[in-house]
C-alpha cells in the first residue's frame, strides 16, 4: 500500500494552505513557507454546498487506485498527474469553485499551485482530505464510474429490462436457435474477447441498426458488455425505439466465463455498415424520442456563442460519434466521447453537473440518445445540436481533421527549464554514469510493458515526496522519462525546481527509443512505490473472484439507487 503517514504541514491541515506563488508551476519541498495561501474548505460547509444546485467542480486528486476504495459521491476522479493535460476540458470556465480533495497530504497544496498558475481563481481544498470527510461520518461510495452503473441498475429495475442467463443462451445456440449478439463494448475492448459470434456495435451505435432489426424482428437480440451497464442500456435503448425481442446478456462477459463458458479470442470480424434506409428511419426515431422526451436542441449560431464564451462559463460539448468519425472532421472545441462511453464514464467527462452540455454527431440520432440518457441520469443542461455537423458545415463554418490536443499548463515551460535529450540521440543518454538515476514517471502498466534498463518507477504524483527523501542529494544525476515525454518534462521541471542540478529528460519518451530498437526491460522490476495508479477491470483481469466481488457490488447499486 502506499505510505499514507505523510506529515502535510507543520502542524494542522486547516484554515488556509501555503503554496507557491503565481509564477511557480512545478512547486518545490520549500513551498510551505511562502507567503501566498490558498483557502480551505470545511467537510459541513461542502456538504452544504452539495446539497445545493450550484456551479461546483469536485475534484479528487488521488490515485485510481485510493479514489475505487472510497471516494465522496458526485466527485470527479482526476488525478494530479492529468491535471495539466485535462483540467482545460474539464473546467474551462476560470472562475468556477473547484473544490480539491486529496489524503490530507502535499498533492492537494500541489494541485492548487498549479491551478492558480493556470489562471483559476476559486480553488478550495478540503480540510483533511477523503480521509477527514470519512472520519466525519459523511456518506462515502466505492468504485470508478458510479453515476453511470447506479444509473443502468436503476434503468434495468424501473424498465425491468428482460435479460437471459449465459447457461439458456448457451443451449438455446447448441440447439440452432438464431440469435443476433450484439457487444456494447468499444472496439478495442470488442478486439481482445468477445462472447462467440458476437458482432460489435458500440453501444451509442446501436439506433443506427434499428431499423435492420425490425424487418428482421423473429431473430432475438442480445446486448452485451463485460458487465452489466453496457448491456442494460443498449438492451433498453433498442426496445425505447419501438424493438421487443430484445435482451441484455446477464453480467455480460464476465458472466458467461463464471458459468464455465470460454469466450472467443481476439475476432476478427468487421460489422458491415448499417444500410441508408436504415440511417434515414434513425433519425425519424430519434425526432420522435426528443419529442416525446422533450429533449431541447440547440442552433448552429447559439452553439457557436457558448464556444466563444467557454472559458467564463463552462460548456461540455461532445461528439458521440465512432473516433474515426471524428478525426475525419469534427467541430472545433468538440472532444470525441462515443456514445456508449459518453453514458458509461459520465462522470470523467462532466466535472461541473450544472453546466451545458452539447452532444453532437452527423445529424441528430446518435446525440439524441446520447441525450436522452444523460437526462435520465439527472444532468439538467442538456442539448443536441439540430442538423449536427451536416448543418455546422451548412452555415459556412469550419471543421477540424484529425485528433486536436488540449493546451497543457505549464508543459512548454517544463520543457524549456530541463535538458532534452532527443530520442534520435539514443547514444548520447547518459546512461554510462554509474550513480545515474532513471526515473520512468508514466503509468505503472506501461512501464511494466517496456522501460529503460535499471529505470525505477514512480508516479508523477508522488514525485516532490519521494524522491528527496529517497535520494536527498541535489547533485544526484537523474534521467526522466515516460513513454510520450510530456509527464517527464513536468516532473523534470519538478526536480529542478526542488534544486535537483543534474537532471535531463528524454524527449519523445521510451517509445520512440523502443520504435528505433532500443533494448529494453520488461515487467514491474522497481518500483517506488507500491503501484496504486491504474485500477484493473474485473473482466481483464482474469481472476473468477474478483469478476464476482464486480458484480456482486454492481448489482448492490440496485438497492443503493432503492433508497434515494
Amino acid at each position: 500500500m502506499i505510505d499514507s503517514n505523510i506529515t502535510p504541514t507543520k502542524g494542522k491541515v486547516q484554515g488556509r494552505f501555503p503554496i507557491r506563488p503565481k509564477h511557480s508551476i512545478f512547486n518545490t519541498e520549500l513551498f510551505f513557507t511562502e507567503r501566498h495561501t490558498m483557502q480551505s474548505i470545511s467537510c459541513d460547509t461542502l456538504r452544504r454546498i452539495l446539497d445545493k444546485e450550484q456551479e461546483y467542480a469536485l475534484l479528487d486528486i488521488r490515485e485510481p487506485g485510493e479514489y475505487n476504495l472510497g471516494h465522496i459521491a458526485r466527485s470527479t476522479l482526476l488525478p494530479r498527474r492529468d491535471i495539466e493535460f485535462r483540467i482545460r476540458y474539464l473546467i474551462p470556465a476560470r472562475d468556477t469553485l473547484i473544490i480539491l480533495v486529496g489524503d490530507g497530504g502535499k498533492r492537494e497544496l500541489l494541485t492548487a499551485a498549479t491551478l492558480e498558475a493556470g489562471g483559476y481563481r476559486k480553488v478550495k481544498i478540503l480540510e483533511g482530505g477523503f480521509p477527514g470527510w470519512s472520519k466525519a461520518g459523511y456518506a462515502t461510495e466505492t468504485g470508478v464510474n458510479v453515476p453511470s452503473k447506479e444509473s443502468g441498475e436503476r434503468v434495468h429495475s424501473e424498465f425491468n429490462v428482460p435479460e437471459i442467463e449465459p447457461a439458456d443462451l448457451r443451449s438455446r445456440i447448441d440447439r440452432g436457435e438464431p440469435f443476433l449478439i450484439f457487444d456494447a463494448r468499444t472496439p478495442e475492448e470488442y478486439a481482445r474477447f468477445c462472447i462467440p459470434n458476437g458482432l460489435n456495435v458500440p453501444g451509442g451505435d446501436l439506433i443506427l441498426w434499428a431499423e435492420e432489426l425490425k424487418n428482421n424482428a423473429n431473430i432475438p437480440v442480445v446486448i452485451n458488455c463485460a458487465g452489466r451497464t453496457r448491456g442494460i442500456i443498449g438492451a433498453q435503448s433498442l426496445r425505447r425505439l419501438g424493438l421487443t425481442n430484445v435482451f441484455a446478456l446477464r453480467n455480460g462477459t464476465m458472466g458467461w466465463l463464471l458459468a464455465g463458458f470460454d469466450l472467443e479470442r481476439e475476432p476478427k470480424r468487421n460489422l458491415a455498415q448499417p444500410s441508408e434506409q436504415s440511417v434515414s428511419v434513425a433519425e425519424k426515431l430519434a425526432s420522435q424520442v426528443a419529442e416525446e422526451e422533450q429533449i431541447p436542441f440547440m442552433s448552429v449560431l447559439d452553439l457557436g456563442d457558448l464556444l466563444s464564451r467557454r472559458e467564463r462559463k463552462t460548456l461540455y460539448a461532445m461528439d458521440v460519434r465512432s473516433f474515426e468519425e471524428y478525426l475525419c472532421g469534427h467541430i472545433p472545441g468538440f472532444i470525441s466521447v462515443p456514445g456508449g462511453q459518453a453514458v458509461q464514464r459520465a462522470d470523467d467527462y462532466v466535472a461541473v453537473r450544472t453546466a451545458t452540455i452539447v452532444f453532437s454527431c452527423d445529424r441528430a440520432a446518435r446525440a439524441t440518445m446520447a441525450a436522452y440518457w444523460y437526462r435520465k441520469m439527472g444532468f439538467k443542461n442538456v442539448f443536441v445540436l439540430r442538423g449536427g455537423i451536416y448543418a455546422w458545415v451548412k452555415h459556412g463554418r469550419k471543421l477540424e481533421i484529425g485528433d486536436v490536443q488540449e493546451s497543457t499548463i505549464g508543459l512548454e515551460r517544463a520543457r524549456s527549464s530541463v535538458r532534452c535529450i532527443g530520442s534520435s540521440h539514443a547514444e548520447s543518454l547518459p546512461t554510462g554514469k554509474p550513480d545515474l538515476l532513471i526515473v520512468d514517471v508514466g503509468l505503472s502498466r506501461q512501464y511494466a510493458e517496456g522501460h529503460l534498463p535499471g529505470a525505477v518507477w514512480l508516479s508523477r504524483d508522488w514525485i516532490e515526496e519521494r524522491i528527496p527523501a529517497l535520494y536527498p542529494e541535489r547533485r544526484q544525476p537523474i534521467l526522466v522519462t515516460c513513454p510520450d515525454g510530456r509527464q517527464s518534462a513536468l516532473a523534470g521541471a519538478a526536480l529542478v525546481e526542488m534544486g535537483y542540478s543534474d537532471v535531463s529528460v528524454l524527449e519523445g519518451g521510451t517509445q520512440k527509443l523502443i520504435e528505433r530498437g532500443r533494448a529494453i526491460e520488461t515487467g514491474l522490476t522497481k518500483p517506488l512505490i507500491e503501484p496504486n495508479d491504474v485500477v484493473l477491470s474485473a473482466s481483464m483481469s482474469g481472476d473468477k473472484r474478483a469478476m464476482r466481488r464486480y458484480l456482486d457490488w454492481e448489482i448492490e447499486l440496485a438497492g443503493k439507487t432503492e433508497k434515494k
